[in-house]
């Protein structure tokens, strides 16, 4: 079995490898264009200055492909690095509960919607394995925090939530998102504390 400090050089290894990330630079972007076009019509119902909180999957994989485009020429943004993978792990993980929560509630289902919950999947997990290695202080989670929660609120109290397939799922994907935004922020805060006692035992990968 790997050492833990093995795993994470050889994982930082693949994920900061310039081919690597410029190969998912393409991949999260040719992703998002197919994101916005996937809520052209909700878009199009929806005030331009509400825009930024509509597209919530294809947003938060533009961020993540800025993100790694800074890293690729060495630059850091932590607020941008953090809001990227926190958001790709939130909305990955929400299109996931919301078509495996219809295909339940509807007993059919599409082979679009197959598509949709593999790179939903997909992104999720690569925000998951960034994250791990671009942990943030408390200032940029504290502030990333504020926008995760805040967005929640914006999607289901002044609804403008993504498009459901069905309107009787909203209530079980609202509990659902509440409680996925909780997870991500409290388990942030976890890897935080048990990176920043790996740093100090010297541990750290």
């Amino acid at each position: 079995m790997l050492h833990h400090k093995n795993l994470m050089t050889w994982g930082r290894e693949i994920l900061f490898h310039p081919l690597f990330m410029k190969t998912l630079i393409v991949i999260n972007l040719l992703g998002s264009v197919y994101g916005y076009y996937w809520y052209r019509e909700q878009l199009a119902n929806t005030p331009f200055i509400y825009w930024i909180f509509t597209p919530d999957s294809p947003l938060s994989t533009t961020l993540l492909a800025l993100s790694l485009l800074f890293l690729l020429y060495g630059k850091r943004t932590p607020y941008l690095s953090y809001l990227a993978c926190a958001t790709t792990i939130k909305y990955g993980l929400w299109a996931v509960f919301v078509n495996s929560h219809y295909w339940y509630v509807s007993g059919q289902w599409h082979w679009e919607e197959v598509m949709l919950w593999v790179s939903h999947l997909g992104m999720a997990i690569e925000g998951f394995l960034y994250l791990l290695y671009l942990l943030p202080d408390y200032k940029v989670w504290g502030a990333v925090s504020l926008w995760l929660i805040f967005n929640d609120y914006v999607d289901y109290v002044w609804k403008l939530h993504p498009y459901l397939y069905l309107e009787e799922q909203l209530a079980t994907v609202e509990v659902f998102a509440y409680g996925l935004t909780t997870v991500i922020i409290l388990g942030t805060l976890v890897l935080m504390f048990v990176g920043r006692k790996r740093l100090k035992n010297g541990t750290a990968g």
